[in-house]
């Protein structure tokens, strides 16, 4: 039986009135390109000239798509939503930072969260981005095999004595980690790194989760490769499975300079792409747990006609559904009202520091217009229902 997406009773239980007004006022502005291009760049400017706007941005975007400024800030959210039976990850969204010490701030974030979900119920998985730990252009060169340097060479081994020491606290506490993905031309280090770890820490079962963006049409050959890989070598795989983040930028780098563009010539294409991992993924659960990070409800719905033809239980722990918070509501919390593992990415981190997350969630959900189109007709929706003003 599939869940009712349509359900906005379930789907928004969560909202007073007024949140669910202010849901609807934000996605109506992210649906109008040129407003959001716009507020983007009043917004950078506004921030760098040290303007005090952020009580304007933490009462409105940074908390529907945020959990707070801190993890003590996310806890009354996530016991929330915990009680609708939906599970978060805490997601520490700063970006764009290009130092050893911050580096070595992002490994020790992470270290803390493990922690966190080692104690919390309500937080199944950690994660971490690869460029948290260390600089962009070390995994673009190392991607493209170019020699390092002695100081770069020094950088790699303490990025990579970072992955280390955050996925072996991740196999002693037996908590499930995952590692982001990111741009295609840093991407094949980073693969690479996880691909290590996972040969190191889950022998037993999948603890660390590598990430597929699915936009990327090489990336089936690349998990029939790694599914090889694993059966060879004897140990689990553990994937986040999501569509993809970064298309305009990949797009344009390829047509810069003149190369192919990883990304599928479709969305057509990207959907079945999608579906064509999770149907692969569903035939080798026996060595495959998968994250499947989707706002697609016919995605949504083919991996549950997978579960139903297999016989699995909703909660089959090999098998999560996810999605962002502050989105896509009415499939997080009606799967979680069928029984099946679902976790919302919960963002947080201090307000200016995660601004450029923010405002790539805004251009994102422009871009993609059915989704904003169909937020919208769902709040709407609910506002009717309660019989708010519309």
């Amino acid at each position: 039986m599939h869940p009712n997406f349509e359900n906005t009773a379930i789907a928004f239980q969560m909202k007073t009135d007024s949140e669910l007004e202010r849901a609807y006022f934000l996605f109506k502005l992210i649906a109008n390109e040129p407003l959001v291009k716009i507020g983007t760049a009043v917004t950078n400017f506004a921030i760098k000239a040290h303007l005090p706007i952020e009580g304007l941005i933490r009462a409105t975007v940074f908390d529907h798509f945020c959990g707070g400024v801190n993890e003590e800030d996310c806890i009354p959210i996530i016991d929330k939503m915990y009680s609708k039976g939906v599970s978060s990850i805490l997601d520490y969204s700063v970006e764009g930072k290009e130092v050893e010490d911050q580096f070595d701030f992002a490994l020790q974030k992470t270290l803390e969260v493990l922690d966190f979900v080692k104690e919390k119920d309500a937080i199944p998985f950690a994660v971490f981005k690869p460029t948290g730990f260390g600089r962009f252009e070390l995994y673009e060169k190392v991607s493209e095999g170019i020699q390092l340097d002695e100081e770069e060479s020094k950088a790699w081994d303490r990025l990579v004595d970072r992955y280390h020491k955050v996925c072996k606290k991740a196999y002693d506490l037996d908590v499930k980690l995952l590692i982001d993905a990111e741009e295609s031309w840093m991407q094949v280090a980073a693969d690479d790194l996880a691909l290590e770890m996972m040969r190191e820490y889950n022998k037993e079962k999948a603890v660390i989760f590598n990430t597929l963006q699915m936009y990327r049409w090489d990336r089936m050959e690349y998990l029939k490769k790694l599914s090889g890989i694993a059966i060879e070598n004897g140990f689990k795989i553990g994937l986040k499975v999501v569509r993809g983040a970064y298309m305009e930028k990949e797009n344009d780098r390829a047509e810069e300079k003149g190369y192919k563009t990883p990304i599928c010539d479709s969305k057509q294409a990207t959907d079945a792409n999608f579906d064509a991992a999770i149907t692969y993924i569903m035939e080798h659960l026996d060595h495959i747990s998968v994250f499947a990070g989707t706002h697609n409800e016919a995605s949504s719905l083919k991996l549950i006609d997978a579960m139903n033809a297999q016989g699995l239980n909703p909660n089959n722990d090999s098998i999560w559904f996810g999605q962002l918070y502050g989105m896509s509501d009415h499939i997080s919390f009606n799967l979680s009202e069928a029984g099946y593992n679902v976790a919302k990415y919960v963002p947080y981190g201090p307000v200016k520091d995660v601004m450029p997350y923010l405002i790539r969630r805004a251009e994102e959900n422009t871009s993609v217009a059915g989704q904003t189109t169909r937020e919208l007709a769902l709040l709407q929706k609910e506002k009717k229902r309660r019989k708010l003003d519309l």
